[in-house]
């Protein structure tokens, strides 16, 4: 029985796309109403109605009275389980959507937010990508739900057609609404694995050699004409001469200029999965940076800011 109702439900989504909502996208925050939920009823709903038929006729046919309010109450009931049923999600506000960010071929995480203004729902049911994601709504509040979507390619991700739906209170009847929203994910291109660094411009000599500073180097001998106040008269007391604090710091790093023609013979999607690493090694590395791409330049800056913003750059190239 449970098959026939699957085969039915297809055959539905086929014929008849505006009763799924598979036509256009649609902008949130969604509504759910009277007009696109759904309802029919469950196999155990058919089998437990076969089971009432068979309890009326046989009270019917033996005139037994109390049968036959048996019949006619759990019967009720079961009728009016349906309408708790389309109550779970009529009203149901789906919104507050928030995502992670990934690179292509990772799964990036999305943050759902479903919103009840009055009554709590039970047992609301989110189908994405084949899994089921379970939730209670408080009254009044709204529940997250988080699920992982896969990628393959960078750029834009449209969100899928996603199903809400329930079979509380007794399952006998599943209610259903297709969410169909027209956000997208943001994916972030895949970092070269290996390569090349950034070409540097030859500064002068001590380029990157330590430089007179405020971090402790080393301990040396006293020289003449050295100042008192690095003398490290402590450890002066357990030695025969006296030592002198040598400070130094290290030379700042250079800027990286990432720049899309200083690369030859290289395609379109090698260039920028090398600039995506260039990024990813400056940015772990605490390096400033520029980025020239053929259609915008990005000044030499650093942060979490400037990295969205080349990566992005990175991501909707043609």
């Amino acid at each position: 029985m449970p098959d026939a109702v699957q085969r039915l439900t297809a055959w539905a989504e086929r014929r008849l796309p505006s009763l799924t909502r598979m036509r256009q996208r649609e902008p949130m925050p969604i509504v759910l109403h009277r007009r696109r939920i759904y309802i029919v009823p469950t196999g155990f709903g058919l089998g437990f109605t076969v089971l009432l038929a068979v309890m009326l006729i046989g009270a019917l046919n033996y005139a037994n009275n109390a049968a036959l309010l048996l019949t006619c109450l759990v019967g009720s009931v079961s009728a009016g389980s349906m309408l708790v049923a389309f109550r779970v999600l009529n009203g149901i506000t789906v919104g507050g959507l928030r995502m992670g960010t990934a690179r292509a071929g990772e799964n990036v995480r999305v943050f759902l937010d479903i919103g009840a203004s009055q009554r709590e729902r039970m047992a609301v049911r989110l189908d994405v990508e084949g899994r089921e994601h379970v939730v209670v709504v408080p009254a009044g509040g709204a529940a997250t739900v988080e699920f992982d979507l896969p990628t393959e390619f960078r750029g834009w991700l449209p969100l899928p057609r996603m199903r809400l739906h329930s079979r509380w209170p007794l399952g006998m009847f599943r209610v259903w609404s297709w969410l169909n929203p027209d956000r997208a994910v943001l994916v972030y291109p895949r970092s070269e694995g290996m390569g090349p660094t950034p070409f540097e411009p030859q500064g002068d000599a001590d380029r990157g050699r330590p430089r007179p500073g405020d971090e402790l180097a080393s301990l040396r001998e006293y020289r003449a004409g050295d100042p008192r106040r690095l003398i490290a008269w402590k450890l002066s007391a357990r030695h025969h001469s006296l030592l002198v604090k040598d400070l130094e710091q290290p030379a700042p790093q250079e800027d990286w200029r990432l720049d899309w023609d200083s690369m030859h013979g290289l395609d379109d999607e090698s260039r920028i999965s090398r600039l995506a690493r260039w990024v990813d090694e400056a940015r772990e590395s605490g390096r400033r940076w520029s980025l020239r791409l053929p259609d915008g330049y990005f000044d030499v800056a650093q942060g979490d800011e400037h990295y969205h913003r080349c990566m992005t750059a990175l991501a909707l190239r043609p």
